[in-house]
Order: C-alpha cells, then structure tokens, then sequence
C-alpha cells in the first residue's frame, strides 16, 4: 500500500513539473540613452540558440516554453550589455530596455543615420502589408492612405495627389517607366496595374518636390525597386477576386522571379445599381531575372505581358437620388453590350558595370507596346419619376416626371509602341553622391476613335432642332504620330555636419526635347535637409523646383466642338508642356509614447501652374481641350502621424487640407436678366475667373491601422478608412456651372482578419505532406463596411419641365471575400 501511495506521489509531482513549463511570448523595445530604438541588437536566452534582432524601430519578440526562470540577454557592440530574468508568472510579458552607449560617437552614427528622412520621398517595406484588405489587387491601395494622396473609385488603381490628375503620376520599376492602357474610361475595365506586390523590395514615394532624376511630371513619383531572392521562395493566393503565384529561386550567379495574377471584379460589380451579365478577366504575367556575368557585371531582363478583357450585357438600373422632399427614381432598361479589350506588353534590359567602387553605370534598354479596342452598342430607354414616402415599397414610385432614350456607339481603336534606350550612371565619393542619366525614346501612336450617343427626352432629340435631328455627342479621329523624344539629368547631393547638425543638399537639372512641338525644356530642382543636434529629435526639410508636364498623345488631342456637340479632333503641335513650380516645406518629429516609436510629419506645400491644359474627368477618363488654356495654383498642408499604435506593427494617420484652382483663360457666358413676364431685358458678359479644379479635394482623412490578439499574434487585424472631399463636377458644356456642384464625400472601411500558420508550431502544420510549406494564411475581408453609397459620376437627364438633373452613379456597395495564401519553402 505504502508503494501504490508513493507511485501516485510521484506521478503528480512529474505531472505539476511538466505544467510549470509555460509558453511564454516576451515582446518590448531596445532603445538608447537618447529615447531611439537601437536596430539590429541582439536579444537571446541566456545558453540556448533562441534569440532575434530588434527591427529599425528598435523592436523585438520571442516566443519559447519556461521552466522555472530564464535570462535574457541584450547586446550590441558599441553598447553596454544588459540582462533580464523572466518568470514564467504570465504568458505575455512586455519588456523595454536601455543600452547605455559605450562609445557615443558610435551610436549617435549608426542610430541617426538609419532612421531620418533626409528628402520628399517617403520610404515603407510593402511585405509587411500584404495582407491589407485590396478590391483593386495593386499595391495603389496602400498609397491611397499617404498624406497627400486621395482616390474616389475603388475598381481603378489610379490616384491623385495634391490636386493634379492621374496623368501628372509617374511610376518607376527597377529605374525604367512603365505605363498603362490610354483607352481606358471607367475603373470596371481597368484589370491590373504595371505593379505585382509579390515582387515587391521596397517602395518610395513623393508627393512633390522630387528630384531631377525622376521624369517630368508634375504631381508625384513612385519609384519601385523588385527584389532580388537568395533562396527558393514561392507564394500562391486564392480568393473570390481571383489567384495569383510566385516563384523566385537563386545560385551564385543566377536570379529569377516570375508572377502571375489573374483577376475578376464580376463579384465586386454585382453590387451596382446596373444589373446585368458582367464578364471582367484581366490576366498578367511578370518575370524579373538577373546573372552575374563578372564581378562587375550583370545583366538584368524585366518583362510583362497583360491582358485586360471586359465585357457587359446590361439589363437594367434603378437609380433613386434626391431630398426626403424631392426624391426622384430613375429607371433604365438596356439592350447591347459592351465588349473590351486591352493587350499591352513590356520589355527591358539592363547591363549594369561597377568599374571601381561607388560608381555603377548602366544601359537599359526598353520596349512598351499597347493594343486597345474598346466597342460597345448600348440602347437605354429610361423612366423619370418621383419618390413617395411610403413603407411600402409598391407605392414608393410617383407619377411620371419624363421619359427618353439614348443610344452609345463606339468603335475605338489605339496602338501604341513606346521604345528607349538609355544610360544611368551614379558616382559616391567622399561626401558627395552624384547621379546622371540620358535617354533616347521613340513614340508610335495609330488612333482611330468613332464614338457618338443619340439621346431622346420626351419624344425630342437632344439638342432640338425643328429641321434636323442631331446627336447629342458625337467624335471622330484618326490620327498617327511618330515622334522623339530626347531627356537628360544631372544631380549631385552633399553632406556635411557641425556643431549646428547634420545638413543635406541635393541640386540637379534636367532637361527635354520633343521632336513633335519642337520645344526644349530646362528643370532646375533643389532640396536642402536639416537634422539639428537638439535634445528633441527633429529633422526639416525644404525643396523647390520647376517642374514640366512633358504633352503624351493625351494631351496634343486638340478638341474643336461645334454647337451641336461634334467634336473633331486634331493634333496641336503649337502645344507647350504644362509648367508648374514646386515649393515643399516639411519637417518630423520623432518621439516615444507609451514605450514606442512615433513620427509626426507636417508638410506644406504651394504649386504655381501656368500653360495648362485644362480638362474634365468621367470616371477615370480624362479629356484633355488640347490647347493651353488656363493657368492655377494648388496650396495645402498635409499631417501625418506614423507609428507603432500596437507594438510591432507599423500604423498611421492622415489629415490633408488643400485649396487647388484653376482660370481658364478668355471663358466667358452671357447672363440674362428676365422681366415679371420672362422677356430678355439685359444681357451681361461673365468671365468666372477662378474656379475649382477637376481633382480639388479639400480634405481628406486617413487611416491604416494594424493590430493583433497579445496572447496570441496568429490572429491579425488591418484595417483602410478613407474620408474624403467630393469632387467638383456640372452640367455637360456648360461654363457657367462648370465646377458649381461637388459630389458627396467619399467615405469607406475596408477591414480584414487573418490567421496564420506556421510550420513547426501549428501542430496541424506537422503533417507530411505539409513540409515544404511556411506558412498559410487564412483571410476574411469586408469591403466597404458601413456600406456608404459613395457618387463616382453623374448621368445628365431631362425632365418634362426641361430642367436637368444629375444621376448618380453609384460605386460599389459591401461586400465580402475569403482569401487563401500560401508560403512554401
């Protein structure tokens, strides 16, 4: 008995030894004496093999089973050694530590160096991301969070920035300038961008104020640079949106990465107002490879082929707008369809010589090809009526207000061939940090447009006229350009310290000839940087410049309408690049707040702009008048605090305030002055003077926020709220109430939740079959949350009284999506 009674002992006491052994998740910030995060410190058990590295922000994390206790150790070289010993009394334990320096010179070195932006360009790791909820696929939803970036159409990966338009962006890949379809006029035929996230190193943007390097654009850069693997590495996607596939592999000499995306929107467009058969397909493929020839040379190949393909049978619409007082429906049923397609493909090579150290020169080599057709016959008959304010619904619908119909044809043809050749060269020497570069570019257009719509209000062809019946819009071209187009740049940066702090300057010049207009361009561009040795840690910086918007075909379309809305159009070679000049004033302050990092950025920034080239926006369809016409200024600040709101994970907010105007030289209208009986008694010439600009968006607030469960970080959160100003927008052809209206704010919340598994801790990741894989990702995205009704356009109707009323075109409504991703290894 007295055995038994000891075997049991036994067991329990084996058994309460076993349980004191806790996983325990230990997670905190290594900082100096100065309140900065120390990157690349190590944290690790005291004699064991389980540590980390701090991030740049100074952070770490380490997950592990203790006994009894443990010692953590945190070390630097340049630092004093510190150590901690945990009990395993909780299962989550937060731990910040300070590194007193043992060489101040050291730290203050490494430290600053690493973490203060010294330019307009702002820097971010697009991997840490990936899982931010994205209807449109393309790494352009992560921007649209930037200060100083807005969107109001979530099917299209375009933006604007600072009140210019989506033409005034440019987007480098790996140094080279890639493009997009010219056709394209609303966000559901779009497809994907140049851009595949999987791809991804590393992202830089600016809002303004850029370099010399960077072409001639007016509004902003974005300058992505792919990765280059050094291992096997490979990532799969599923979702109702579509899949996409990665794969990179290395050896010593050779590195390759292919991608490949496909898409549908058909289950975001099913929330429409237009009912219908939608048919959306857009595919992409993507390859990046690079050898090492010698030492000092590689050879790099970047190529892509897409296809976007978009077709529509619509059925019917219903459209209610209006007051609680006025309430109107519009009713719409359809027959035709619309069918486009869009083939683009790109190709460049790079030989890139290192012949002493800190130069590296480069010759690229690039082709850029586009195929675009765009036909559609649709027939809307439509039914104009009131909304009454009953619950039920079968008596909401009032008596009729008018009737009509329309009718839209077109048969839009583009090629496109853009072709360079180009050298890059860049030299850092002693404190000086020059670059340089000169291009040579071919540009071959064949356009063909026929295009009209017929439109018919209570039994009337609009315009009326009692002897003829004329189209309400109707354009014809067919043009063919062939043109070159020759750039150059030099820039030179400068450091230098003293006891004041740490200052930076970059000047440079570029310049651009275009065979076509004959004109030569000349862009002086500076920027100065200050880091001053204050207790508080501060950095500013200011930079000005001139900046052209180099004419594409776009903008050379001279549009010549007469009164009955025929539109011809003819290349103007008399055009000017639009000029705009450039004064950014910015400046961050880095602090810590409950233990961890935290910028603040304000930014303000004024933009002079004369030789417009005014234009108007449907969707995301730009028309450009093709002539010089107008002049404006764009003037705003911009605030942004960027952060670790939850330990570990980057987080920001944004709050940008802009004032943007326009003139458009000799406009004018006539205005009338009516008597009791409605007789002409005097007429008045009105020149508006100025108005607001098509992409003037007074405020906007932002925000990108990550998060995750503390006792288990498997479980992730993200969250995109945008609240944004409407656009201005009036009548059709009309300069008396060209920008008089704004659409309603645009205002959304996309929200995901994921969950990981990682092999070698997930115990359902240990099967078998199972050990080339890393790690899964399972995620549940809501689009549009609250589901706002947010206006991306307006259609123009009339009713029985002859007064116009817009139509709005409603954008997507809420929607869910369930996302696969996989890791293998």
């Amino acid at each position: 008995m007295k055995k038994i009674s000891f075997l049991i002992l036994l067991v329990l006491l084996t058994s309460v030894g076993l349980s004191a052994q806790t996983k325990v998740r230990i997670y905190g910030y290594v900082i100096d004496t100065n309140n900065r995060g120390i990157e690349l410190a190590n944290v690790y058990f005291q004699n064991s093999t389980i540590g980390t590295v701090t991030n740049q922000n100074g952070y770490y994390e380490l997950n592990t089973e203790v006994k009894d206790s443990a010692t953590i150790v945190y070390s630097l070289l340049g630092f004093k050694t510190m150590k901690h010993i945990i009990y395993p009394n909780q299962k989550v334990i937060q731990i910040s530590v300070e590194l007193p320096a043992v060489s101040k010179e050291i730290g203050e070195v490494n430290v600053v160096g690493q973490r203060r932006q010294t330019s307009t360009l702002d820097l971010l790791d697009a991997s840490k991301f990936r899982l931010l909820p994205n209807s449109s696929g393309g790494i352009e939803s992560l921007l649209i969070t930037f200060a100083g970036v807005s969107s109001s159409n979530e099917l299209s990966s375009q933006y604007n920035v600072r009140g210019g338009n989506f033409d005034e962006n440019i987007v480098y890949v790996n140094g080279i300038e890639v493009y997009r379809p010219l056709l394209v006029r609303a966000g559901q035929q779009e497809g994907l961008s140049f851009i595949n996230p999987d791809m991804v190193k590393n992202v830089a943007f600016s809002a303004g104020g850029f370099d010399a390097k960077y072409g001639d654009k007016m509004s902003s850069v974005l300058d992505i640079n792919y990765k280059k693997p050094t291992e096997f590495e490979a990532t799969a996607s599923v979702s109702l949106l579509g899949a996409s596939a990665y794969l990179g592999t290395a050896n010593k000499k050779f590195t390759q990465m292919h991608g490949i995306r496909y898409k549908t929107s058909a289950y975001l467009l099913g929330t429409m107002d237009t009912e219908g058969e939608y048919s959306p397909n857009f595919i992409d493929y993507q390859t990046y490879l690079t050898y090492q020839l010698k030492p000092k040379w590689e050879l790099t190949f970047l190529g892509n082929f897409s296809q976007n393909s978009y077709q529509f049978v619509p059925q019917t619409r219903e459209t209610t707008f209006g007051t609680y007082n006025m309430g109107r429906k519009l009713t719409v049923y359809f027959e035709g369809q619309e069918k486009d397609l869009f083939r683009t493909s790109f190709g460049a090579l790079t030989l890139n010589f290192k012949p002493v150290s800190g130069m590296k020169l480069s010759l690229l080599a690039s082709t850029f090809y586009t195929n675009e057709n765009e036909t559609y016959d649709i027939l809307g008959e439509y039914v104009l009526s009131e909304v009454k304010m009953e619950l039920d619904p079968a008596k909401q619908t009032g008596e009729s207000l008018g009737v009509g119909k329309y009718h839209q044809h077109a048969r839009n043809r583009l090629n496109a061939t853009v072709a360079n050749i180009a050298h890059l060269g860049e030299y850092d020497v002693d404190k000086h940090k020059m670059k340089w570069g000169l291009n040579l570019q071919n540009e071959i257009i064949s356009d063909k447009i026929s295009e009209w719509e017929w439109r018919d209000s209570a039994g009337y062809s609009l315009p009326f006229s009692d002897k003829q019946v004329n189209l309400y819009y109707n354009m014809k071209a067919s043009n063919v350009l062939s043109t070159f187009r020759t750039t150059a740049f030099f820039q030179d940066t400068y450091k230098w310290d003293n006891e004041v702090g740490s200052f930076s300057f970059t000047g440079g010049l570029r310049a651009n000839y275009w065979t076509f207009n004959n004109e030569l361009l000349v862009s002086p561009r500076f920027s100065v940087s200050m880091l001053p040795h204050w207790e508080r840690d501060f950095s500013f910086r200011f930079a000005t410049g001139m900046y052209y918007q180099a004419p594409f075909y776009k903008e050379i379309r001279d549009t010549l309408t007469d009164a009955l809305g025929n539109v011809n159009i003819n290349l103007n070679s008399n055009i000017k690049a639009q000029r705009t000049v450039h004064f950014v004033l910015g400046g961050d302050h880095y602090f810590r707040a409950w233990g961890r990092p935290f910028k603040f950025t304000t930014e303000a920034y004024l933009k002079l702009a004369d030789r417009v080239i005014s234009y108007t926006v449907d969707n995301v369809r730009i028309r450009y008048s093709g002539e010089n016409d107008a002049k404006a200024y764009t003037a705003g600040v911009d605030f942004k605090l960027f952060g670790e709101l939850v330990p570990g994970t980057d987080s920001w907010i944004n709050l940008s305030l802009m004032d943007s105007k326009e003139d458009l030289l000799n406009d004018s209208y006539i205005k009338s002055t009516f008597n009791d009986e409605g007789e002409i008694i005097a007429t008045n010439t009105v020149f508006p003077g100025w108005m607001s600009r098509p992409s003037e968006q007074r405020y906007t607030f932002s925000m990108m926020f990550q998060d995750y469960l503390p006792n288990n970080p498997k479980y992730k959160m993200q969250m995109k709220f945008i609240w944004s100003d409407g656009l201005p927008f009036g009548a059709p052809r009309n300069n008396e109430y060209r920008s008089a209206f704004r659409t309603p704010p645009y205002r959304r919340v996309d929200i995901g939740a994921s969950r990981v598994l990682v092999n070698g801790t997930d115990k359902w990741m240990s099967k078998p079959w199972l050990k080339h894989v890393q790690n899964i990702w399972l995620n549940l995205e809501v689009f549009n949350m609250l589901n706002f009704k947010n206006v991306n356009s307006y259609y123009w109707v009339t009713d029985i009284y002859g007064n116009q009323m817009s139509v709005p075109n409603y954008l997507t409504g809420r929607q869910f999506n369930v996302k696969l991703m996989v890791d293998l290894k």
